[in-house]
């Protein structure tokens, strides 16, 4: 019972940290595609005009952003779900089945990979837009603020600390759903022991009375009474 409530206590913390890192995700890059005029600055493209300065922008798709925002809304809808339904259980006092633990450690799992995904676009498109920036600028975050594409009415004043802070919370939601299907696991691997626990007992159970049920032990002995010596 004490490493059951372990177990919960650890996961609800987990996905207490993972709806915050979830919140780092969608909030910034929501605001990022409102400040861009809808545009994805992830792997976008650009040339720096010498005429007025300003960047020619070759905008990537769209769905770049799309896909970490959905991916940060599956993580929060996940992690709200979970809260509430272990906070239940512990509560309770009880756990969840062999069942319910094996299909949240298969989704722990798959939402590792979609985050893993989405930390490694952030990082290597936002790498890419700042090889571009720092064409004209010391550094990318000397940028922010700048008119640098006044043709496309982009407003540059956070997205230096948006990106930064999705990229902080991307690799944090993957570092914590990694914990969270460890946790999973162990819950699955615990249901597995007590399973082969539950059934050596009962192999056992069962022996014992197919020995004294048989014929040579009408005593409930397995061997016959020894006889008693003559006076």
């Amino acid at each position: 019972m004490a490493l059951t409530n372990v177990l919960l206590a650890s996961q609800i913390a987990g996905y207490v940290i993972g709806f915050i890192f979830s919140l780092c995700i969608i909030v910034p890059m929501s605001m990022h595609q409102d400040e861009f005029n809808g545009h994805c600055l992830l792997f976008s493209k650009g040339e720096w005009q010498e005429l007025d300065g300003q960047l020619l922008v070759e905008w990537a798709a769209r769905g770049y952003c799309d896909y970490v925002i959905v991916v940060g809304v599956i993580m929060f809808i996940i992690c709200c779900i979970q809260i509430y339904r272990l906070s239940v259980l512990m509560y309770k006092g009880s756990d969840s089945s062999f069942l319910s633990a094996f299909v949240e450690a298969v989704a722990c799992v798959l939402l590792c990979l979609l985050v893993v995904a989405a930390a490694v676009l952030i990082t290597l498109g936002f790498m890419n837009w700042c090889q571009i920036i720092v064409e004209r600028f010391p550094s990318c975050e000397d940028a922010a603020g700048q008119d640098i594409d006044k043709k496309d009415k982009i407003k540059t004043n956070w997205f230096y600390m948006e990106m930064g802070t999705i990229q902080f919370g991307a690799w944090g939601a993957f570092a914590t759903s990694v914990g969270l299907a460890v946790f999973s696991t162990l819950k699955v691997c615990r249901y597995h022991q007590l399973q082969n626990i539950q059934e050596s007992m009962y192999r056992e159970r069962q022996r014992l009375v197919n020995e004294s049920e048989s014929p040579g032990a009408p005593d409930g002995r397995s061997t016959p009474p020894l006889p008693e010596p003559e006076p």
